[in-house]
């Protein structure tokens, strides 16, 4: 697979939209002494729905769209994102996941979006990928500025910024940090428009070819927010669990279609069955304990184009979203 978008030109205009309309959208900027700007999206302002909206598409690269309307599918829950990318590996894989593990003595997080791209490291005299995916993705992106996303409810520290900024060759002054506390409104809806992204996640833990996927869209409820960090991560991955549906357009055989279909949902794996906040206890707190199957939504369809022919596999459990969601 080869890509010529730029998933960091083409967010600028979002991050620039996102700093200009810091007040109506309730975020708050600051510059560190390094130069780098530093977005808060929950920490010390309310945030809300529009930011965490404008912030999953940023995460997306600019390569999707994320809309919010109600659906009639969550008998309690009908408020919903949506999120359709015309190029789901490149805006999913390539630039939303969050792949990139930072930390600094007691602080840790997962950085997303279009930063990713950019990062390299160097190893044996050459510069790499910092995240293996690169390599088969075969993309590496070049831009002045760049920006990356983080879930976390603390601005990171210098030397992240710093590490940040060397690996996507930047000066901090040209780099962009987002900050979402995952227990506020942006930050939690931005982590349920990730609904289509784990679907390619678990696509790529499938070993689906990845050239074969042409098109996608997914949607979940958005889910209420908690102060308490486990509840919220709890809550943004049920919605996703229990609720989310995607619909992917692939190429290859009905056969292949089919058995991706029958294999994608989150029911498919050993520890469905309660919400997530319950299974994270336990396995004691260790999230890499838990089945990597269980990532994925509820409910989804493949259709094959060159048939034309759709497969459906999964369903929506109310029950389950109604006791996480606390209704």
């Amino acid at each position: 697979m080869e890509y010529k978008a730029s998933v960091n030109k083409l967010t600028q205009p979002l991050v620039a939209h996102l700093k200009t309309h810091a007040d109506k959208l309730r975020v708050a900027v600051q510059t560190l002494e390094n130069g780098c700007t530093v977005i808060d999206a929950g920490i010390n302002v309310p945030g809300g729905l529009e930011a965490g909206r404008l912030i999953a598409e940023i995460c997306l690269g600019g390569m999707g769209t994320v809309t919010l309307g109600h659906s009639p599918y969550t008998a309690n829950w009908p408020l919903t994102v949506n999120v359709h990318t015309g190029n789901p590996v490149l805006g999913c894989l390539g630039s939303q996941y969050a792949g990139w593990s930072l930390s600094h003595e007691k602080y840790y997080a997962l950085g997303s979006g279009p930063a990713r791209a950019m990062a390299t490291k160097l190893k044996d005299g050459q510069l790499e990928p910092v995240e293996e995916l690169y390599k088969e993705l075969n993309y590496r992106d070049e831009a002045d500025a760049t920006v990356l996303v983080i879930e976390n409810d603390a601005v990171p520290p210098l030397p992240i910024v710093e590490k940040v900024a060397s690996a996507c060759q930047v000066d901090p002054s040209r780099l962009t940090v987002i900050v979402t506390p995952t227990s506020s409104l942006a930050g939690g809806l931005q982590v349920v428009a990730r609904v289509l992204e784990v679907a390619m996640h678990k696509a790529h833990a499938l070993h689906f070819p990845l050239e074969h996927i042409i098109d996608g869209s997914g949607s979940a409820p958005v889910c209420p927010p908690h102060p308490n960090f486990v509840k919220a991560m709890g809550r943004t991955n049920d919605a996703i669990l229990f609720a989310g549906q995607v619909h992917l357009f692939v190429k290859g055989s009905d056969s292949a279609a089919e058995q991706l279909a029958n294999e994608l949902p989150s029911s498919t794996s050993k520890d469905y069955g309660k919400p997530f906040a319950e299974i994270f206890k336990q396995y004691n707190y260790d999230f890499f304990k838990i089945d990597a199957m269980l990532f994925s939504p509820a409910s989804v369809i493949v259709t094959a184009v060159e048939s034309g022919k759709s497969f459906r596999a999964g369903k929506l459990d109310n029950a389950l979203l109604d006791l996480s969601f606390g209704a």
